[in-house]
């Protein structure tokens, strides 16, 4: 299998991420911070630290297997929310709390762990964003210590399905419609919430619409 395209770990060579975070903002939506994941994940982390194999380099690949819509193929989206979600990886004197609260078993000094994990040592490689991609081949390459990248299995899974669902719907209606035709985005009042309808207008741009109807996403992108 041919390499991936290469995209660049949001770290610099010191390790700091803050300015990377600064340069490429914060994810669109502000749940997206390093507790959108499920405890399972915590779980599994806590296994690798109390076994001292959470620093060991592991590779995860990220793919699907069958395209939405019983189509033949897919456009694969959400990976600049996975870039600046990485940027901004970092767990919060209160989400340590709160994570030391439904987990008391734990060891008190994994969460001291935790509260110095971020993602400076974490290689992505990945397939270029609205690429059409097809089942089974991997659309990202995670490469960083095991603890840290078991974390991000699951935001990056939840960043990569609806996005390119969405962008893939879209692109299906420009095939149809062809390049002369003027698409309008209308989808806010039956979205999945305001959450939903802000993913959905962004990556309905992304599939080859025009133009929307919805006043706040415009606002976002004009501003």
């Amino acid at each position: 299998m041919a390499a991936p395209a290469t995209s660049g770990p949001p770290a610099s060579a010191n390790g700091s991420l803050a300015g990377v975070a600064a340069a490429v903002g914060a994810p669109t939506n502000p749940m997206a911070t390093a507790m959108l994941t499920d405890q399972y994940q915590f779980s599994m982390a806590y296994a690798y630290w109390k076994a001292g194999k959470h620093a060991d380099r592991a590779v995860f690949d990220l793919y699907f297997r069958k395209n939405p819509f019983g189509g033949e193929f897919t456009v694969f989206a959400g990976l600049e929310e996975c870039i600046k979600f990485m940027a901004n990886f970092k767990f919060t004197e209160h989400d340590i709390s709160f994570l030391q609260s439904v987990m008391p078993t734990c060891a008190g000094a994994f969460f001291d762990y935790l509260g110095e994990v971020d993602c400076s040592d974490v290689e992505v490689y990945s397939i270029p964003e609205g690429s059409v991609v097809f089942p089974k081949v991997p659309l990202m390459r995670v490469e960083g210590p095991v603890a840290v990248v078991q974390l991000l299995e699951t935001p990056f899974v939840n960043l990569i399905n609806y996005a390119s669902l969405v962008t893939t719907n879209a692109a299906r209606h420009r095939h149809v419609a062809g390049k002369s035709k003027v698409l309008l985005e209308f989808g806010l009042r039956r979205a999945q919430g305001p959450d939903g309808a802000i993913s959905a207008s962004k990556y309905c741009f992304m599939g080859g619409f025009d133009a929307t109807r919805w006043i706040i996403f415009a606002f976002i992108v004009y501003n």
